[in-house]
């Protein structure tokens, strides 16, 4: 891991409330509130200007751009959704280019844990719990805010380990 742990010791307490945020409003409606993404956004804007350097914080932004244009790509192919598309770009200004494989990594671990406990969950007592999430019902999609969400934030948590 490249970022340093100072940075996502700076990330973690707003990125935390802000995934939780984008995982439940998929679960629950199948759609990301693009307000979650721009207060994404908003973190990296603010908090990154104190936990990067300057020309480290300005280039991270490129990654936004590239990863917007991907998801745009992939929205328009069928391949995503347009809020994960767009939560993705949102998110990828914290991630150093170096670690895009330990992301990959994360990512795919993150996605098959939670399509796996997506779909137990929904065999289960939880499904009483939350009986109106939209993610039960529709069986051919799954929200990826979820794991899109997981992923960052276990990607700034091993930034502070590792």
């Amino acid at each position: 891991m490249l970022l340093p742990a100072s940075a996502a010791l700076w990330f973690l307490p707003f990125v935390v409330p802000i995934a939780i945020w984008v995982a439940w409003s998929d679960l629950a409606t199948m759609k990301i509130p693009n307000k979650a993404v721009l207060a994404l956004m908003a973190v990296f804007a603010v908090v990154g200007l104190i936990a990067l350097d300057f020309n480290t914080w300005a280039w991270q932004w490129t990654h936004f751009v590239v990863i917007l244009v991907v998801g745009f790509l992939m929205t328009i192919t069928g391949v995503m959704g347009a809020g994960d598309a767009k939560f993705a770009a949102a998110a990828a200004p914290f991630v150093m280019r170096e670690d895009g494989f330990n992301l990959i990594v994360i990512f795919g671990i993150c996605c098959l844990v939670g399509f796996i406990s997506h779909r137990l969950a929904r065999l289960s007592p939880i499904r009483k719990m939350v009986p109106h999430w939209e993610s039960w019902e529709r069986t051919r999609d799954f929200p990826m805010g979820y794991p899109l969400a997981a992923t960052l934030v276990i990607y700034l948590g091993f930034a502070l380990v590792y």
